[in-house]
């Protein structure tokens, strides 16, 4: 009888600790109008996927990264962490509070999407965009349609304006991914 085992499948593999109190960016009252991105994560062929994560990092609502490499960083909302993390459920839905990100550089508010799944040999990065217009990074993108197809669904249980992004990971209707 053949079984299957950490040996014989394609990691990573992630403890459910892994992600624990990461998807609300908004704990600590950040500035900013407060949203929950949602969405689904698909194989080809439709199928969702389980225990996928995902990890976002976005600048705060004034267009601040909390980062070293963003030279504004010092006035960036002390409030507001920068990143956070979630993992797909059983229907390979997500979900992630945070605040509808500010615009820097000309860019079209956006927030950038890490995703590391069982059977990906290296992580995926793609990029949320809210909005439209010229964007050095959106230009890039054959369909950018794809990117900007994030939507305004209604307010959640929480009253924050929801949007939802899905994600497929290959075959039709793949998402535009970037290259490390």
């Amino acid at each position: 009888m053949k079984t299957t085992s950490p040996n014989t499948t394609i990691g990573p593999y992630f403890p459910f600790d892994f992600v624990d109190e990461c998807s609300d960016l908004t704990t600590k009252n950040p500035k900013g109008q407060k949203i929950l991105l949602t969405g689904t994560v698909l194989e080809e062929g439709g199928k969702p996927t389980v225990n996928t994560i995902l990890e976002i990092w976005q600048t705060d609502a004034s267009g601040i990264f909390r980062s070293d490499a963003d030279p504004r960083s010092k006035s960036a909302d002390p409030a507001f962490p920068g990143w956070g993390r979630t993992r797909t459920d059983a229907d390979g839905r997500y979900k992630i509070y945070t605040v509808l990100p500010g615009s820097y550089d000309g860019r079209v508010p956006h927030i950038n999407v890490m995703i590391l799944a069982i059977g990906l040999t290296r992580r995926l990065t793609t990029t949320v965009f809210f909005g439209s217009g010229s964007d050095p990074v959106l230009s890039l993108v054959p369909d950018p349609a794809k990117l900007t197809a994030v939507r305004e669904t209604a307010l959640d249980e929480e009253g924050f304006s929801a949007y939802r992004f899905d994600i497929v990971l290959r075959g039709e209707g793949e998402t535009p991914f970037f290259a490390d």
